[in-house]
């Protein structure tokens, strides 16, 4: 866990986590969430997954020697790849299956609702705000986490100013009231950091279980 940044004491202010490999660790679920997609867009494209797939992580790895080596996420490599949001949407809702690999986190429910004392709780993340609600089911947690923005919400995918906006607004706060948590920095927490709020990156839900004794 790495902390960049808090903002200043306040009455109540929101923590935003991101959802995958944040608020659950499975490298087998991560791992579908972009073979599934690819694999889709092979079949479109009429190519062998492989290929494909090789495609899709050169453009990644160029688009970050493009800029400063940054990552960019996997709904906005699609778009390069001519696949619309709300068809990148479509297939996420159809292809996601969190319960298939996931199961109730009582660690991380004992972690939120420590939390919950204090901050309003929410979640951002690039997947459908419908496969959100599933996954924070399945981990037994959806109950402490209604506050979703999700990649229909806006039609944009992380990072993007709008997003945080959109859910600071849902806390009813301002973002400088609020704290963003992720895995992965340039995703996460860059543009967060950017606009003032504070940025906590974590390596996954081990450290999430830590939070309540570092910021309670």
């Amino acid at each position: 866990m790495k902390i960049f940044a808090l903002p200043a004491e306040q009455t109540k202010p929101a923590i935003f986590f991101d959802m995958d490999q944040t608020l659950y660790t499975n490298d087998e679920y991560s791992r579908t969430q972009t073979d599934l997609p690819v694999a889709r867009l092979a079949k479109l494209r009429g190519k062998k997954f492989d290929q494909m797939y090789d495609e899709v992580k050169e453009y990644q790895k160029k688009w970050a020697c493009d800029h400063n080596g940054k990552s960019i996420s996997l709904g906005n490599t699609l778009l390069a790849f001519g696949i619309s949001t709300e068809e990148n949407i479509r297939w996420r809702k159809e292809l996601y299956r969190p319960e298939d690999y996931l199961d109730v986190d009582k660690k991380l429910r004992s972690a939120l609702e420590a939390l919950a004392s204090r901050f309003i709780l929410a979640v951002i993340t690039n997947n459908p705000v419908s496969v959100a609600v599933r996954t924070l089911s399945t981990l037994g947690v959806h109950d402490l986490l209604q506050k979703i923005s999700g990649l229909d919400t806006c039609c944009l995918s992380k990072p993007n100013k709008e997003i945080l906006l959109k859910t600071a607004e849902l806390c009813g706060v301002s973002l400088d009231q609020c704290i963003s948590v992720g895995d992965r920095y340039d995703i996460d927490l860059a543009l967060p950091l950017e606009l003032g709020m504070g940025g906590i990156l974590v390596d996954g839900v081990e450290d999430v279980y830590k939070l309540p004794e570092v910021l309670l």
